[in-house]
């Protein structure tokens, strides 16, 4: 009997494992994401749009920068689905493998100059192939950290995968900068660009060989042991849970809206209509993005001892006050003032996203947890960050800075709004520690 026992207990997860294989994956996730929205403002409106002009080359872009995002709720049904159904370890491998090769496929792709307009399609049809491989990969790295967080460390365990956004941006970021500094602009335009596609691969093989070495959550284990697995966990989701699903994404409409302001529209703009070259606000940005990954460890801390809620309406707060200042920081003329801008709204960013995934996870039971937390998150991703780079480059164009920064306040008293509408979590040995 109790080798019997022995001989089906799940093997224990050591805690280094877990949080190494939460973070190393959404670091190459993120990495991958990231070096496209870095070439979506400096490569591909010149080498995939060059029939147009600059701004509306730029906007065109963008367009496929946003098709990531409109993919994700895919990857979260597609993944989430058999991450319910199957088990979180195996899904997370696949989601891995689906991001790495989309992104290895956009850096050996031909350019429009080569193969006119069937270019941008295939870039487009990469760009979707990284949005449903992102999109079941951070609710599977959230879960696999939080379903193996020991009482009263849920928040801090869950922030691990969190740490995979800044420093996938700083990675990506640093590999443009040396890049071109490294070479000129046309063996840049010409070759260049395609190096952190292509070297991205053996970042994956990294991330597939800790992956496969870790074992399945005990929560997964024990919804297996008590047969609660659903047929179709979507659907679930949908019929059974619909107020954590609509509170869930509204209230991560401001922290998607935040990020790509900062990130991708910050750098179009700044190049642009402030006369930053492309490596100094670079620079600037990578600076800025330290203060990202400084808070959220200090948000994971609060939410765990104040609750998840509290955390993110103190962060969300921060945010509406940012937008205020967004334009006066931004247009300051001086690089003291950019970097003000990018340290206090990459700061704030940290604050809410740092406990966002715990939140998310607590909302769902372990049944359907994998796909009701993703499909929150994406759905959020399409609302708040895919629109975000278009319609703040349309805002400024017309009415000028300031209008971004309401633009943002508004989207945050939404989030504001939608977090007074999220449900008590459930209690520990079902779904979380604590509000």
């Amino acid at each position: 009997m109790t080798a019997t026992v022995a001989a089906t207990a799940a093997p224990a997860n050591s805690p280094r494992r877990v949080l190494f294989a939460s973070l190393i994956g959404t670091t190459i996730e993120f990495f991958d994401f990231y070096i496209y929205a870095t070439a979506a403002v400096i490569v591909f409106p010149k080498l995939f749009f060059p029939q147009s002009d600059p701004t509306t080359a730029t906007l065109q872009s963008f367009a496929t920068f946003a098709l990531a995002f409109i993919a994700r709720p895919v990857g979260s049904a597609l993944f989430g689905h058999f991450g319910d159904r199957i088990g979180r370890k195996a899904t997370l491998v696949a989601a891995l493998l689906t991001m790495g090769l989309s992104t290895v496929a956009i850096g050996l792709l031909p350019t429009y100059a080569q193969i006119g307009i069937v270019a941008p399609a295939l870039l487009a049809l990469c760009r979707l192939g990284q949005g449903i491989g992102l999109g079941g990969e951070w609710g599977g790295a959230v879960l696999l950290a939080t379903e193996n967080a020991p009482p009263g460390k849920r928040a801090w365990y869950g922030m691990f995968p969190q740490l995979g956004a800044p420093i996938g941006f700083l990675c990506s970021t640093g590999i443009f900068l040396l890049l071109t500094e490294t070479m000129g602009d046309a063996q840049f335009l010409a070759w260049g660009w395609r190096i952190p596609f292509v070297a991205s691969a053996a970042l994956v093989f990294v991330g597939l060989w800790v992956r496969l070495r870790i074992a399945e959550t005990p929560d997964f284990q024990k919804a297996l042991d008590r047969d609660e697995r659903v047929r179709v966990p979507m659907f679930d989701v949908v019929r059974k849970h619909p107020r954590a699903l609509v509170a869930g994404t509204f209230a991560l409409v401001a922290t998607f809206v935040l990020f790509y302001l900062m990130t991708v529209f910050a750098l179009s703009w700044g190049t642009s209509k402030l006369g930053y070259t492309r490596e100094h606000f670079l620079l600037l940005q990578m600076i800025g993005v330290l203060f990202f990954a400084a808070t959220i460890p200090v948000s994971a801390v609060y939410a765990d001892r104040f609750g998840r809620r509290r955390a993110m309406v103190v962060a969300t707060v921060a945010i509406i006050v940012f937008g205020f200042a967004f334009a006066p920081l931004f247009e300051s003329g001086s690089d003291w003032g950019v970097l003000a801008f990018l340290a206090l709204g990459l700061g704030a960013m940290g604050l809410t996203y740092g406990p966002c995934g715990t939140i998310l996870a607590e909302m769902f039971p372990t049944a359907v947890r994998y796909t009701g937390a993703s499909l929150a998150f994406n759905l959020a991703g399409i609302l708040g960050a895919s629109p975000a780079p278009y319609i703040a480059t349309r805002l400024g164009e017309r009415f000028g800075l300031a209008s971004v920064g309401w633009y943002l306040a508004g989207m945050a008293a939404l989030t504001l709004l939608a977090l007074g509408l999220i449900p008590r979590p459930r209690p520990a040995g079902v779904s979380g520690t604590g509000a």
